[in-house]
């Protein structure tokens, strides 16, 4: 599958069009930024751990249940995914607080829910990516009510499969972003990426840093965290 036109350009990734206008193809980039862009810098080598990363988890959720864009990995940093519609709500879940969490409730990183919390945010980079509820994603006309319902139960489950799967890979899911999108035919598929980038992985002893947070609060070790991930779940 060639690539074709170049129909739009992220933080992380490019995506083309293909001679099939129900498939495009991703490719992922090292370039690094956060605090929705003000930050910004490179990660190297970022792009294809991300990629591949993605893919051995994309497989994994579909194997249980979670449908996905996902069709085939196609080099260290291109992957064909079906094309979808992007649903403009920003799904975060968290095991334990840490980050914007942490801070906007004024508690301390580190402490373990009973149950994992959902929000939501409206994918809209100039007005900050607001947290926003429910009520207000209907408002917005950002999605159905069966659409979220379905966003929230698949969310869920790919928290638990994720969990599961990590911590037998010594990986703690602190919390994570997952976006959605739609098909052709209206059905809800998760879409985007699963990696350091978008994922909050701590290691499940040491709870040392291994993501995107040692970028953005200049730890150092960035490029060597993204690869023990790799290491820890494709074996490389």
């Amino acid at each position: 599958m060639e690539k074709r036109e170049q129909m739009y350009e992220g933080k992380a990734k490019k995506v083309f069009a293909t001679g099939d206008p129900e498939l495009c193809i991703v490719s992922y980039k090292d370039d690094a930024t956060a605090f929705n862009g003000v930050k910004r810098g490179t990660i190297m080598g970022k792009g294809v751990i991300n990629n591949r990363l993605t893919n051995r988890l994309m497989r994994l959720l579909m194997e249980n249940g979670v449908p996905t864009h996902f069709v085939e990995e196609l080099s260290d940093r291109d992957t064909l995914v079906k094309r979808v519609q992007i649903v403009p709500l920003e799904v975060i879940i968290r095991n334990i607080s840490a980050g914007s969490f942490a801070k906007r409730y004024g508690v301390e990183e580190g402490i373990v829910f009973d149950a994992p919390t959902i929000e939501f945010s409206y994918k809209n980079d100039e007005l900050g990516d607001p947290l926003i509820n429910s009520y207000h994603a209907l408002a917005l006309k950002l999605a159905t009510k069966e659409e979220i319902e379905t966003i929230k139960a698949y969310s869920f489950k790919v928290n638990e499969v994720l969990k599961a799967f990590l911590y037998e890979h010594g990986i703690e899911l602190v919390d994570f972003k997952l976006e959605f999108g739609r098909l052709a035919d209206g059905s809800i598929v998760l879409a985007d990426e699963i990696s350091p980038d978008t994922c909050r992985f701590w290691d499940v002893k040491t709870h040392e840093k291994l993501d995107k947070d040692r970028f953005r609060r200049d730890l150092g070790g960035v490029e060597d965290a993204y690869q023990e991930v790799m290491r820890r779940i494709i074996g490389e």
